[in-house]
């Protein structure tokens, strides 16, 4: 079956057509790196990461583009970098500026790894696109688009006539109960700001309009453009984006005479044990978190593919320990038959890629796994896992090689507690049986006794270095 997407623009699921199919090209909103993500700002991430393996499964690697951008430019990076200077630091705000944005994309690179993401092919940071930015303003202006008031470039949102279409809402709605800014030098109040000035304290660039800085809505529409062309297949990005950003994107471009995007897709929200996600409910948390309290990136990638990306994500500790226990048995089932050599020539199961192709039905591609559970079945769980971004082979690799280790060493270990038993029988006192069969226990091991001997099963966070002086 080929691909259909639901289209935020036409409230449907379509055909996925590429505009060229050797050269698909997807762009997806980015952070802004003033700190570390929340798992909120994770879930697009494996999102759209699901859709471009799938994608270049499809079109072949070397056919599919995909731009994921770094906002390094804003308030609250700034107000970082003001700090830093009150405290002492007496470099320039630009080199600091630059350095709280080089930390901060290094933490979310290191925490998106984490979670199995791929890096996108490019991935542009706002202020290398400056200059892009200013000739597209300067072209609005010259079109009737915008205007110079104050020292700021605004957009006339009423010039663009189609405004409002992707979020579904007139312009006057919007007035009455969206985020609005509210400015005296504004014709109307919806119009948004594509260049605001900057003081000696900000950072700035020169423009015809005078030193400043762009607004958020233009850094998308110029990278986009200068990367991806003026026409390109896939936008996409978190619900929360659809309005005011989004929907400002398309009337930028729009009034450029560019295209832009044919297919928007947006993941909706993430919630927390039923909850919106905030810091006064005590449930707000970072991905480094989590990882830090000894939740396996693979295990959040999981809790996400567990649930349809265009339904709202309720993030749970249960959801967590389920996702990690049938882990467990993927990882066991692989270390025990699974050829990783012969399961790297293996294409992704049929029925996982028809799932994909439905919307991105990432719960029905893992069930399909669920179903992988014989002995001749390792191998293509194993690649299948791969496909789905939930292990890398490297880390496949090592998984597999340390569950092996840890067989023989099991097998060792069980052959002394059968020892001990059969001295327990001959002189009928089990104590020192008993009493190393509760220690092999409290390792998270199982012990399992029958007539054909004893054998020992790792349970999840096996600790075999209490047993190390057996």
């Amino acid at each position: 079956m080929g691909i259909r997407l639901h289209n935020s623009a036409t409230r449907a699921k379509e055909d996925f057509a590429p505009i060229d199919p050797l050269n698909v090209r997807m762009y997806v909103c980015g952070p802004t790196v003033y700190d570390r993500a929340h798992i909120g700002n994770a879930r697009p991430v494996v999102v759209f990461d699901t859709l471009y393996r799938l994608l270049r499964h499809v079109y072949g690697p070397d056919h599919v583009t995909y731009v994921r951008n770094f906002t390094d430019v804003d308030d609250k990076i700034n107000a970082t970098a003001q700090a830093r200077k009150a405290a002492g630091d007496a470099r320039p705000l630009e080199a600091l500026i630059r350095e709280r944005t080089e930390e901060t994309i290094g933490w979310y690179h290191a925490d998106m790894d984490a979670l199995g993401a791929l890096r996108p092919d490019v991935e542009p940071r706002a202020t290398d696109y400056i200059g892009q930015m200013v000739a597209m303003i300067a072209g609005l202006i010259a079109g009737g688009h915008a205007y110079e008031k104050e020292g700021h470039v605004l957009f006339r949102v009423r010039s663009y006539a189609e405004y409002g279409r992707l979020s579904g809402r007139s312009v006057d709605d919007m007035i009455a109960g969206a985020r609005v800014e509210v400015a005296p030098f504004k014709e109307d109040p919806m119009d948004f700001v594509l260049w605001k000035p900057s003081d000696a304290d900000l950072p700035g660039w020169v423009s015809p309009w005078g030193r400043g800085r762009p607004g958020w809505h233009i850094e998308c529409s110029a990278m986009a453009h200068e990367l991806l062309g003026a026409e390109f297949d896939i936008h996409g990005g978190g619900l929360d984006l659809q309005f005011p950003h989004h929907e400002n994107e398309i009337a930028q471009s729009a009034c450029c005479g560019h295209g832009f995007a044919r297919f928007w897709l947006h993941n909706e929200m993430l919630q927390v044990e039923g909850k919106k996600m905030s810091k006064s409910l005590g449930n707000f948390f970072t991905v480094r978190d989590l990882l830090d309290q000894g939740v396996p990136g693979e295990v959040i990638r999981m809790v996400f593919l567990g649930t349809h990306y265009g339904k709202p994500m309720d993030w749970t500790a249960e959801k967590a320990v389920e996702a990690e226990m049938r882990l467990h048995g993927f990882l066991e089932l692989i270390g025990l038959y699974g050829d990783l050599q012969q399961a790297k020539t293996l294409a992704p199961e049929p029925a996982v890629i028809d799932a994909l192709s439905d919307d991105l039905n990432t719960h029905a591609a893992l069930m399909v796994l669920q179903k992988l559970n014989g002995a001749d079945q390792a191998n293509a769980l194993a690649r299948n896992l791969e496909f789905l971004g939930i292990y890398s082979w490297e880390t496949l690799e090592t998984k597999v090689a340390n569950f092996r280790g840890s067989q023989i060493r099991l097998q060792e270990i069980a052959a002394v507690l059968l020892q001990v038993r059969e001295v327990a029988k001959a002189q009928k006192n089990f104590t020192a049986f008993d009493a190393l069969k509760q220690r092999i226990t409290t390792a998270n091991i199982a012990v399992m006794i029958g007539k054909d001997g004893i054998t020992l099963r790792p349970e999840i966070d096996m600790d075999l270095t209490k047993l190390a002086d057996l």
